[in-house]
């Protein structure tokens, strides 16, 4: 039966007193997630399970307060566990194209970093100052001299040699000649020519006899040359290593539970001695280059520098990592550049961590929707949590896009708890689409946007607010403030036992009624001021809602909301602007001819209605099949509009209005036009809920209150949406005052008999309906259609209802 609505249940109300005190200054600001108790035990098992592959994905809607629940919920985990380690790359004296990696204790890399920085500057004093001793130096002339002294014997004995077969040595820019001696006298080549025959050979044959002992005294010398210098190379590493010796070992000592340390040192100990030229000639570059730019002076030795990537020194507890633009250089690393005489050069000092390397043995926390956005993010995140190990590269190379010779830095090996944040279609997607996502991201944290309106949920929300109000410095809300939050909470979940978790929107009202509050100089915030707020936050986004009951009351738009029409119904529908929404009525017609066409969507034959709305009008012709044409043809040809819309109709939620304007344009019975109507309905012609209820209410109130009050007007909903009503405060007062009803009906009999004031009529065991009836009319009408048809061929039906 249909029944209208009071005002208590329009709006349910919140007492000022639920909080049992006078401000939210008196409580305990709120410290936990409230509302998301299925969200909470999936981050407590996410968190918890240390297994590969046990990522998280949390699923929720913007401003239901899940970027700062997770970043809150992790903080306080994340502070009892151990602090992670420090990782360093340093140069690979081996290959300097493949850096190594070195992991050291948390806070212990700066250490490393500045003791070689500290060895490296020493080593530059002290070796100078060995190599300019005056041991040095003896030793040093000590062994040339002994080997120049060898040298010269050799020289002698060659030329003692040379003088007693007939020749003298003599030196060229080509190297050393023999000259043969007549007489005393040297002899050219031409007086060696106009020799006799016998005398040339004779000389010739002395000649060779002598170039082949000069060849071997000329190896001997190339021997000693060698010698020479591998005596002082291994002099210099004697006294450069008794310079620095003590240097590396005091700095192998502190690292020997490190044997990549170990390792590096020595590595850069045995470079140090294989160049020590750079070490004991610092002037002599700037003289060649006076020029030089002081990193040109120090580049020789960056090479033995360490590059810090990863320093916790400064953490607590294991690392949170929020990376908020996760390009694939943010999130994995880069090699920067720098240009050199117009060229690009890098090495192993210019490689920068990400947030990988910074959340490895910790926790990761990205959007969803910007690491999709970024090229390469999301594949290489998987890979990397796949591989278990983060990779430093270009992504152009790792893709074949480029191919240049650039730094491979050895792989870190990874460990780390990856959170995505997203909204719940997102996941749906990627776990259909994408195979291995659902490998890599087992867990899914949902966060609801709803949570139940108990009292324990509702002195939760006032600690939020109580919260919210020290964090940010805004006045105190009293009771009165409360009461009115959680009822616009209630209107924002569009149900009178929920509450809203879109926290993001709820804290903007208590900062904007922070504003009205300071604007009056009041002390706290009341309940007038969060009024205020809502209407002024409504006030500034309804300017298109204004202009078409401009419209409307204009007679631009043409609505009724008095008097009775055939086929003529008020139907009611929602316009979302992105920011705002807001119902707004339709006059919806129907038509009715002889025809077997059945019931025709002219939005749908003009390709202005969408799917659903087409679903729903093909409902109608079930309905009337169900309760009509049991015992005839379901004979006619209904039309179906909405009149005036220029932009297309989707949705169900009008089907009940379709319904009763073929209703009543089949029985000829006026429906009312001072009630507006809204409700699906399925083809046994129950009326189902719909969204929007309370938009489409308050948007014909609006139109009522432009055209006029008559103490008749209303709205018939679905019974099943009075659980969803949160009228505003103007409504309600409206139906104290009688001045504005609203019906809630089951199905469709009921309605009818709202709109039209006559009984619906039951269908008897007959198969007829009750006379002087709704549906008694109705049947009536189609069984004369079915008669009347039988007049006609089908081929001239046809060319009737074409014309």
């Amino acid at each position: 039966m249909a029944n209208e609505l009071t005002a208590e249940q329009i709006r349910r109300e919140c007492d000022a007193n639920f909080m049992r005190c006078e401000t939210t200054a008196k409580l305990v600001p709120l410290s936990e997630i409230i509302g998301q108790e299925r969200a909470v035990r999936a981050l407590k098992f996410g968190l918890g399970i240390k297994d590969h592959g046990f990522n998280i994905y949390v699923a929720g809607y913007p401003g239901t307060g899940r970027t700062t629940a997770v970043k809150n919920f992790v903080g306080e985990l994340a502070k009892v566990e151990p602090v992670p380690p420090d990782w360093c790359y340093v140069n690979n004296f081996s290959n300097q194209y493949e850096p190594k990696a070195i992991m050291l204790p948390a806070g212990k890399g700066k250490v490393f970093q500045d003791d070689v920085k500290n060895l490296i500057e020493n080593i530059r004093t002290a070796l100078p100052k060995a190599f300019e001793s005056d041991d040095y130096n003896a030793r040093r002339e000590a062994t040339i001299r002994a080997l120049e002294n060898q040298r010269k014997e050799l020289i002698d004995q060659l030329n003692a040699k040379a003088q007693q077969e007939g020749f003298i040595i003599q030196s060229t820019p080509i190297g050393l000649l023999l000259i043969p001696v007549i007489r005393g006298k040297p002899v050219t080549e031409e007086e060696l020519i106009g020799l006799p025959q016998k005398v040339k050979g004779e000389i010739q044959e002395k000649r060779e006899q002598l170039e082949s002992q000069l060849r071997s005294t000329m190896r001997q010398f190339s021997d000693m040359e060698r010698k020479i210098r591998e005596e002082l190379k291994k002099l210099n590493r004697e006294v450069a290593l008794y310079a620095i010796g003590n240097l590396i070992d005091d700095i192998m000592e502190k690292y020997s539970d490190t044997p990549e340390v170990i390792a590096f040192l020595k590595d850069v100990q045995n470079d140090i001695l294989d160049n020590l030229s750079q070490f004991i000639r610092r002037g002599e570059s700037q003289q060649q280059l006076p020029f030089q730019l002081p990193w040109m002076r120090e580049a020789p030795f960056r090479k033995y520098e360490v590059n810090v990537i990863v320093d916790n020194s400064d953490t607590k507890g294991a690392p949170v990592v929020m990376e908020s633009h996760p390009t694939y250089q943010n999130l994995f690393g880069r090699t920067e550049k720098e240009a050199q005489f117009g060229a690009l050069t890098t090495d192993f000092t210019m490689i920068r961590g990400g947030a990988l390397h910074r959340a490895n043995h910790g926790y990761l926390i990205v959007p969803v929707e910007e690491l999709l956005l970024n090229p390469f993010s999301y594949d290489g995140l998987k890979r990397a949590l796949r591989d278990r190990q983060i990779i430093i590269e270009e992504p152009e190379e790792r893709y074949g896009f480029i191919s240049i010779k650039s730094l491979k830095p050895q792989p870190i090996p990874l460990s780390v708890k990856v959170i995505l944040i997203g909204d719940p279609y997102l996941y749906q997607q990627l776990f259909i689409l994408d195979m291995q996502f659902s490998e890599l991201f087992k867990v899914k944290a949902e966060f609801d946007t709803t949570m139940t309106r108990t009292e324990e949920n509702m002195q939760r929300y006032a600690a939020f607010v109580c919260m919210l109000c020290q964090k940010e410095n805004l006045k105190h809300l009293d009771g009165s403030a409360l009461a009115k939050l959680v009822e616009y909470s209630s209107r924002l979940a569009e149900d009178q036992e929920k509450l809203s978790t879109r926290f993001a929107e709820v804290a903007d009202i208590v900062r904007e009624a922070n504003y009205y509050a300071q604007q009056e100089k009041s002390n706290l915030v009341t309940g007038n001021h969060v009024k205020k707020a809502i209407e002024e936050k409504i006030y500034r986004s309804k300017l298109i809602q204004e202009k078409i009951q401009e419209m409307i009351k204009r007679g631009s738009i043409l609505i009724d909301t008095e008097a009775e029409k055939v086929g003529q119904v008020n139907g009611l529908s929602v316009m979302g602007l992105g920011d705002f929404a807001f119902g707004t009525p339709s006059r919806v017609t129907a038509s009715i001819g002889l025809g077997r066409e059945g019931v025709i969507d002219i939005e749908r034959e003009a390709k202005m209605g969408g799917p659903i709305h087409t679903k729903g009008v093909l409902i109608l012709s079930g309905y009337l099949s169900e309760k009509y044409a049991r015992d005839k043809p379901l004979s006619l040809s209904a039309r179906l509009t909405f009149e005036q819309n220029y932009s297309g109709v989707e949705g169900d939620s009008a089907s009940s209005t379709e319904l009763y304007a073929i209703i009543s344009a089949l029985s000829g019975v006026p429906i009312k036009q001072n009630i507006a109507v809204t409700g699906s309905v399925n083809q046994k012609g129950e009326v189902q809920a719909i969204g929007g209820v309370n938009e489409k209410i308050e948007g014909f109130f609006e139109v009522c209150k432009a055209k006029g009050f008559t103490g008749q007007q209303g709205v018939m909903i679905p019974e099943s949406n009075v659980q969803n009503l949160m009228l505003k405060e103007e409504i309600v007062e409206a139906v104290k005052a009688g001045q504005f009803h609203i019906y809630s009906v089951k199905n469709v009999d009921e309605g009818i008999e709202i709109l039209t004031g006559m009984k619906a009529g039951k269908k008897r065991e007959d198969g007829t309906f009750e006379e002087g009836t709704v549906n008694y009319q109705v049947d009536k009408q189609l069984r004369e259609m079915a008669e009347k048809l039988k007049e006609f061929p089908p081929s001239i039906v046809e060319k009737k209802t074409e014309t």
